[in-house]
């Protein structure tokens, strides 16, 4: 499994704005059940995008700033940056084939 990155209110500009290639950002919290659901899920994609999508994790509790800057009012909820903008949301707790019907179009 590939490493996820764990970004932060401080990493966010760098690490997600700023970033050169895509990033898929899985806000986060350690009490949400469907959270924990969606990790392994995530974790897939990390592995399968390595190199291409950088995939990561913000704890919303932990990330009010950010948190608030998107308007995440519910966990899970999944986000793709690229070149620094949001362009896809899905929120909720959904199957791996879903959430790649979403996202694939953006990346290709």
């Amino acid at each position: 499994m590939a490493d996820l990155i764990h970004f932060t209110d401080d990493s966010f500009q760098h690490e997600v704005l700023e970033s050169t290639t895509p990033v898929l950002v899985d806000f986060t919290a350690t009490w949400c059940g469907p959270c924990h659901l969606l990790a392994p899920i995530v974790e897939e994609l990390a592995a399968e995008w390595a190199g291409k999508v950088k995939v990561g994790k913000l704890d919303i509790d932990e990330n009010m700033d950010t948190t608030m800057q998107y308007q995440v009012m519910g966990v899970p909820t999944l986000m793709l940056f690229i070149q620094g903008e949001a362009k896809e949301r899905l929120t909720g707790y959904m199957p791996k084939d879903r959430i790649l019907t979403k996202l694939k179009p953006h990346l290709n």
